[in-house]
């Protein structure tokens, strides 16, 4: 089974750095770590991911929203249901739910639970 699926990579929650690379015909039955190491290898020769993004320790993937369903209140990532949302490395996408027209944020673990701390916006 085949998706289209939208990444969204964040570099900064408080200053709302992100960027969005849409892929298409991703295999659902590939594995989250599968599919950081292909986001990683199209982030390298996107044109509109300038050197600061291709160069980010990006490591963990969250679903965001999916089509006809759920939106989050925080303008950068949805801060709840961890637990279920958060896709689990050796899991396929299919089995973490994710499916066509599914926005993932693809962010550092660390920055995260930083942010969830204390979600305040700097400008």
């Amino acid at each position: 089974m085949e998706a289209t699926i939208t990444i969204r990579c964040i570099r900064s929650f408080e200053h709302r750095n992100m960027r969005n690379l849409v892929l298409q015909k991703v295999d659902l039955s590939l594995t989250t770590d599968e599919l950081k190491d292909l986001v990683i290898s199209k982030l390298m020769s996107a044109p509109n991911f300038p050197p600061p993004f291709r160069k980010y320790p990006f490591d963990t993937f969250k679903i965001e929203t999916q089509a006809f369903s759920f939106k989050t209140n925080d303008p950068i990532i949805n801060r709840e249901d961890d637990d279920t949302l958060i896709l689990k490395p050796e899991r396929s996408l299919l089995e973490g739910g994710v499916k066509s027209e599914t926005e993932i944020s693809f962010f550092k673990l660390v920055d995260y639970i930083q942010y969830k701390k204390d979600p305040v916006m700097a400008w």
